[in-house]
């Protein structure tokens, strides 16, 4: 363990320790080459880079009119896929369930009230009689 005083000279023996010695390569020139650039001195034309072949249009749409003639067409897609979600689908998807059992209960207590109110209202009534 080392004490408490550490100083700039230690630090810059152990970073001296650390070093691995420098290998000296022989660094050779770099090569110039010159893609879309025509230079006008005879001793940099040796570095211009031949264009690459460019194919032409013609062949470049006959190829792609003929990978679709030989593709099969795609089933019809559904508009429902093609269509963006909405960012809520996936709430009203897991909720769909407890809405329909709600719902049913609702139009239960819809039909009994209806019917108390008939029931009240048939009470309050009497039954018309027949007069011959």
């Amino acid at each position: 363990k080392r004490s408490g005083s550490f100083t700039m000279a230690d630090s810059k023996a152990e970073e001296g320790s650390r070093k691995k010695p420098r290998v000296e390569e022989a660094k050779a020139e770099p090569v110039i080459r010159f893609r879309n650039y025509q230079p006008t001195d005879e001793s940099l034309k040796q570095g211009v880079v031949a264009a690459a072949p460019q194919p032409s249009v013609e062949e470049f749409v006959k190829e792609q009119f003929a990978d679709q003639a030989t593709k099969p067409e795609l089933d019809k897609v559904e508009v429902q896929n093609l269509a963006p979600r909405k960012v809520d689908w996936d709430l009203k998807r897991d909720i769909a369930k407890k809405l329909e059992k709600l719902e049913r209960r609702t139009q239960r207590a819809i039909v009994e009230i209806i019917r108390a109110q008939h029931g009240a209202d048939d009470e309050g009534v009497e039954a018309p009689e027949d007069e011959d």
